[in-house]
């Protein structure tokens, strides 16, 4: 359970992974500074309390009994100079498990108590150290698996997604207090808002706005990764395929016809971006009941995917292209042929619904395996990722801009109707809102906070 948001207890929890060399414990609330001093021994006695801020002091954990628990590095970080806008203490110890436990243990027993998951950004949050959305970008920052995301989770926790939200909001604020301005003095017919000013403005919001919510389509895959099934018929290379592909033997080769029954999943990056391969159970007709299950699994993931490999070893039919443009409509489709070192065929002529990439190969020799790999990435049509872009890669973020779109959209619609201030202004009230809710500004229910900040590890 979240802790409440009135809650200023001071708090205590691991910040590293276990397991490492060293193991980092922080600290923070009001007494922070206080309770460790109670449990740090300097070598000269000094106390923490009376060093500057920002110091780092050598010392010993002791316990309540004067026995040394650990030998340590202590940082003090004094508010509202700190992660948290609190009083703050870092304790770097040796990584051992039962160090790390009986130094927790005995900040508890001195006064603090065992953070929750994410509470020390919350608490950031709350103290306004960082809006909502840079904060949830702390744990997208923790979770990145690839440089991308790692650069979009970092480009927003310094704020560049707030700035942009920021700078709309600034926008709509000039156009609300126009309307609300003009509905003062509705009596006197007096005009502040010219029209033809507020549809530009309105305009120039709109498209911004929905700029934004489009780019969720590329953030989800950058963050998420992009599905790619490979499909085929038995024994056409797939399993081998997928082993070069992810250079280790992940999948079973056979030359025995539904070695594969059922789906193999894994991830590689390729220039800096996360793709999973998903090897399928060879396409046949079959009295296998598991086989068929596997089959059925097959065609479930060539629906889900972004991107899908057709291996073939020879020339299809005609009935088999057509299957299998029609369940690839929407999706990119690279058909690969494979076994180029044992024999070559000529595709059959075929009026695609979406023209396919072609490129052959030998999964068993690695024969431009490379040039593959490079069909896959830019069939993923992901734009380069630089610093300062800003791309939305969290769902909660992608509705609330679907909605303030929603509503900017009827500002317009109404302008064009020539609707009163009012109904105007409502609408215009409705988007600054949800633009509200991606930074925090109108959320205060510690329900809906603790359900953001329930998914972060413990310890930030």
């Amino acid at each position: 359970m979240q802790a409440p948001l009135n809650d200023r207890q001071t708090i205590c929890a691991l910040a590293t992974s276990v397991g490492g060399a060293l193991g980092v414990i922080r600290v923070s609330g009001n007494e922070s500074i206080d309770i460790v001093d109670r449990a740090f021994k300097a070598p000269k006695g000094k106390k923490l309390h009376a060093l500057p801020p920002q110091t780092v002091q050598y010392g010993h954990i002791v316990d309540e009994g004067e026995q040394t628990i650990d030998e340590v590095l202590v940082t003090c970080f004094r508010a509202p100079h700190s992660y948290t806008g609190e009083n703050s203490v870092e304790i770097s110890c040796h990584g051992s498990a039962y160090i790390l436990n009986e130094v927790l243990k005995l900040l508890v027993r001195l006064g603090c108590r065992q953070a929750q998951p994410g509470e020390f950004t919350q608490r950031a949050f709350l103290n306004g150290k960082m809006d909502l959305s840079q904060a949830e970008a702390v744990a997208d920052l923790i979770a990145a698996t690839n440089k991308a995301s790692a650069q979009l989770a970092l480009g927003q926790l310094r704020g560049h997604f707030s700035g942009e939200l920021a700078a709309l909001r600034d926008k709509l604020l000039h156009i609300t207090s126009l309307i609300e301005l003009e509905l003062d003095f509705s009596d006197q017919d007096v005009t502040f808002a010219d029209r033809q000013e507020l549809q530009a403005l309105a305009e120039e919001i709109r498209t911004k706005i929905a700029t934004l919510a489009t780019s969720f389509e590329t953030g989800r895959a950058i963050k998420a990764g992009i599905s790619v099934a490979i499909v085929g018929k038995t024994n056409v290379g797939k399993s081998t395929l997928l082993n070069r592909l992810l250079k280790e033997e992940r999948a079973i080769v056979s030359d025995i016809h539904g070695t594969t029954r059922d789906v193999i999943e894994d991830t590689i990056q390729i220039n800096g971006i996360n793709f999973r391969f998903i090897d399928t159970a060879g396409i046949r007709k079959t009295s296998d009941e598991i086989e068929s299950l596997g089959i059925e699994r097959t065609y479930q993931k060539l629906t889900e995917a972004a991107i899908v490999l057709w291996v073939i070893d020879k020339a299809p039919t005609l009935s088999e292209i057509e299957e299998m443009d029609a369940h690839t409509r929407g999706k990119r489709l690279i058909v690969v042929s494979n076994k180029t070192d044992a024999q070559s065929f000529t595709f059959p002529t075929f009026s695609w619904t979406e023209q396919p990439t072609f490129v052959s190969v030998s999964a068993k020799f690695n024969t431009n395996i490379e040039s593959l790999e490079t069909c896959i990435y830019n069939a993923a049509n992901i734009p380069e990722i630089h610093e300062n872009d800003v791309v939305v890669t969290n769902v909660r973020h992608y509705e609330a801009l679907s909605q303030a779109l929603a509503s900017i959209q009827r500002v317009l619609e109404g302008i064009a109707l020539d609707l009163s201030g009012d109904l105007l202004a409502e609408d215009l009230r409705q988007c600054l809102h949800f633009l509200a809710e991606i930074t925090g500004g109108c959320i205060t229910s510690n329900e809906v906070l603790g359900n953001i900040f329930k998914h972060f590890c413990i310890g930030k």
